[in-house]
């Protein structure tokens, strides 16, 4: 099951609206086919699997979520498993998707196989935590990305901020935007930077959605990610009432708009990660400024926080990684457990987790 779930963790950011599944078929000791699901979410891994295996009756198969029992763009892959001949299978997690949910199960255990359930089920519930947050809450998995000074300063007084973190950070950060479904930065950081979100330099050949949250949909659409949109996805959130004319522009450079509901004059949060999961997104990294990061804290919408800390002091005269929380107390602080440190070159990552 942990060559499963490795497996599985290389369709990350890959698969959405899919889980990342991986599957290893054995007998006599001897593994058979291996698989996991595949760009776009098909084949799954099971499929794969059993088309490298061959003869795959009387084997074992190692599957790190339950095999789907419905029709969808491929058959139930439970069927698949049966057809197969297999004895036994083995996994991690029952799939929550209403459509599945102990009915894959239940369909091995009718053919006769012996099933094995809830094997390594923490590792894989924190591999699949975006695709089990979209079923089950309708919300994707966030990531926020901050890469600071010692003093939590993201840019000096005039706006210079490339580059705060050294060359192996950033690469890490190349290979956590490939991890994730897409990548999302707010309207400010967009102005600021005019960045182009893509994965570079580590030899890629798949990039994330683009997200930008736009209300007034102010951000230029001659910007790297407007000439772009047409090369790789890029989605623009705003207002219903966003002028007419900006939309139009932006819907001219290939770019998918999706209006939003507003809250006190921005953008509300919620509503926007409803949306994008609603449109298959499961896993995304936010890497926007510090008014999103603030105001994605304060709504309790960070699962994973990754802080970069390079070895400067800008001062406070810089720019904040976060925005005003408004906390009356100490014991209102957000709080998150580390669970991962290392050292990146010259800069440290910490990893938290709210989880």
């Amino acid at each position: 099951m942990a060559h499963a779930l490795a497996l599985a963790a290389r369709g990350l950011g890959r698969t959405w609206p899919n889980p990342a599944v991986g599957c290893v078929i054995v007998r006599d000791g001897r593994i058979l086919g291996r698989g996991w699901t595949q760009p776009g979410g098909r084949p799954h891994a099971e499929r794969r699997a059993l088309d490298l295996a061959g003869d795959a009756r009387g084997a074992t198969a190692y599957v790190t979520l339950e095999p789907c029992a419905h029709h969808g763009h491929t058959p139930p892959c439970s069927d698949a498993l049966i057809a197969a001949g297999v004895a036994r299978v083995v996994t991690a997690l029952t799939d929550p998707d209403p459509r599945v949910s102990g009915k894959g199960h239940a369909m091995l255990r009718a053919a006769g196989i012996t099933v094995t359930e809830n094997i390594l089920a923490e590792q894989a519930t924190l591999l699949n935590a975006g695709f089990l947050k979209r079923v089950t809450r309708g919300l994707p998995f966030v990531t926020l990305k901050l890469a600071t000074t010692i003093d939590g300063r993201i840019a000096t007084a005039s706006g210079e901020s490339r580059w705060i973190t050294g060359p192996q950070a950033r690469r890490f950060v190349h290979g956590l935007r490939l991890t994730h479904d897409a990548v999302m930065v707010g309207s400010g950081t967009a102005r600021a930077d005019d960045p182009d979100l893509t994965v570079r330099d580590i030899g890629a050949t798949h990039q994330p959605v683009r997200v930008l949250l736009d209300r007034a949909l102010s951000h230029r659409p001659d910007s790297r990610l407007g000439q772009t949109a047409r090369q790789h996805p890029v989605w623009v959130l705003h207002a219903a009432n966003a002028p007419a004319q900006a939309q139009q522009a932006w819907q001219d450079t290939g770019a998918v708009l999706l209006p939003c509901p507003t809250a006190q004059g921005h953008l509300d949060l919620t509503a926007a990660l409803q949306i994008l999961a609603a449109q298959g997104i499961t896993r995304i990294l936010s890497e926007g400024g510090g008014t999103i990061a603030a105001a994605l804290i304060a709504a309790g919408l960070v699962d994973d926080l990754i802080h970069l800390s390079a070895g400067k002091l800008i001062g406070a005269d810089g720019t904040p990684a976060l925005g005003p929380l408004t906390l009356p107390r100490l014991s209102d602080a957000p709080t998150f457990r580390l669970i991962d440190r290392k050292t990146l070159g010259p800069d440290t990552l910490t990893h938290w987790t709210s989880l």
